[in-house]
Parts: structure tokens; sequence; C-alpha cells
């Protein structure tokens, strides 16, 4: 056996032993940016680490991170162990996450890259991270179909599910249904769609205003026979706690948008563990 053969085996190994480590890997994405994918995601990594679970949060949108500044870590640099591998960045004792954020001496340094380089770099925060033993690694996606999604559900091999982000706009679902369809063809199991942004409720009297129109959603819901997660209200809270790099859930856990969320973070527990 040559030696290049002998390292690709020896790197096949390294992965499956991080991956070993890992008990339940979730994937959040969706077709279309700007619908709260990644609030989503960090309020659902926060979530899980508050019932106990030991979690990693993995930001795989590489040309627009936004985990950093979620998670009050912005300005923060991961660094590497004695054998090169990635630290990264300790939330508390059972959440630790990773963001190219944290690779990077400037947040507004463009990334201009093209797909070779990008995977590389994600193949180093998957399996040359030192995540340890996690209950969930969540993974942030970037819009789309295209390289950093495909790229993240071959390296993990495999994912227990995809939870799928959109609002209730049907432009926004026109792209959901791409993203629904990416992942029956990998043979990612679906958990269902999260509606996002979908109601405000009026401070005055509290009368629920849909803010959109649209029967996207639950046109999905029946092609793809999924269920419905969660109905997300537009909080400005949720803005706030995002800027200031709070967790929602935590924060203002007892509001109705907190606790909806709460839900949602158990029904995915349950789904996942059951």
């Amino acid at each position: 056996m040559d030696k290049s053969s002998e390292a690709k085996i020896e790197e096949t190994k390294k992965i499956s032993e991080t991956l070993k480590q890992i008990k339940h890997k979730i994937m959040v994405f969706s077709g279309k940016g700007g619908v709260g994918k990644s609030t989503i995601s960090v309020n659902l990594a926060y979530g899980l680490a508050m019932m106990g679970k030991k979690v990693g949060l993995l930001d795989a949108d590489l040309h627009g991170p936004s985990l950093a500044r979620m998670t009050g870590t912005e300005g923060v640099r991961a660094t590497a162990s004695a054998d090169g591998k990635i630290q990264p960045i300790r939330l508390h004792d059972n959440f630790h996450a990773l963001s190219i954020a944290y690779l990077i001496d400037n947040v507004d340094t463009a990334l201009i890259w093209r797909g070779p380089l990008k995977i590389k770099l994600l193949e180093d925060m998957v399996k040359n991270t030192l995540w340890g033993e996690l209950d969930y690694l969540i993974v942030d996606c970037p819009p789309g179909t295209g390289d950093e999604p495909l790229s993240v559900a071959q390296l993990l091999e495999k994912v227990d599910g995809a939870i799928v982000v959109s609002s209730a706009q049907d432009i926004s679902v026109l792209d959901v249904r791409k993203s629904l369809d990416f992942a029956q063809k990998l043979d990612i199991p679906l958990l269902g769609i999260i509606e996002n942004m979908s109601f405000v409720k009026c401070p005055h009297c509290g009368e629920r205003i849909e803010l959109f129109e649209g029967e996207g959603i639950p046109k999905a819901l029946i092609d793809y026979n999924l269920d419905l997660l969660a109905k997300m209200p537009f909080d400005k809270n949720i803005a706030v706690s995002c800027d200031k790099g709070r967790p929602f859930i935590y924060d203002f856990g007892k509001t109705e948008s907190a606790q909806i969320l709460q839900k949602f973070v158990d029904n995915i527990v349950k789904r996942i563990e059951k």
C-alpha cells in the first residue's frame, strides 16, 4: 500500500472517531435567506444546553456568519491544540460553538473563495475540531442547496434530521421546497418546518395580525407529509437578543414567543430520542 493510500485510511479513521463521539446531528437550513434560520439554530442549541445536553453549534455559513454576534462572542478567536486540532469556543460547560468568524481577524473581511477552499474549511470544522462527546451537534447552514449544505451532509455521514425554516410568504416557500427536495434526495430525515415571523400581536388590544398571506407552507406540509414544528411570532425582543448576543429563550423565557420555542425544543428531543 502506498503512502497516499495509508494517509487516506488514517484520515478516514480520524473522521469516524470524531463523529462517533457525537450522538445526534441536526441540520437547520432554508432555501431563502433572511427568514431567521440562524436565530432558530442558536435558540435550539441554547434550549438543548439548558436541558443539560452537551451541545455543539457549527456555523456553516462561511460568507455570512452570524453565530458569533448572536452568542456574544464577536472578536473571540479560536485556538489550536498541540496536534493542530481546532478548539471550539466555550459558551458554557456543556455548550461549544465554532464559526469562521472565530478564524478571521476582521469581521468585515469578505470570504472570496470558490468551492474547493470552502469544502476544505468545512472538513476542518467538522473533523479537525475538538468537539469531544456531544449529545447534539446543530449545524446552521447557509441559504440554498449548494456547496456548504451538501458538504456538511456528506461530512457528517449520518444526519439525524433536518429542520427547515421559512416565512409564510409564498416567494420564500418557493425556495424552501428546493431545500425539502434536497433533504429527500440525500436521505436526510425531515423533522418538519418552522414558520417564522408568522404573526404579530397588537400591543394595545392583543389582536393577532397575520403578516403574510399565502398557502405555500400548508401545501408543502401536505406534499412532503411533514409537521409544522412551530409558528413563531414576529417579536422585536428576538432581534434585540440576537444583536446583544444573548439567548432569547432564556432571557425572555416567560414570554409567549420563548414558550413556543421551548415547546419546539422539547418536541425535537422527543422526535430524536424516541
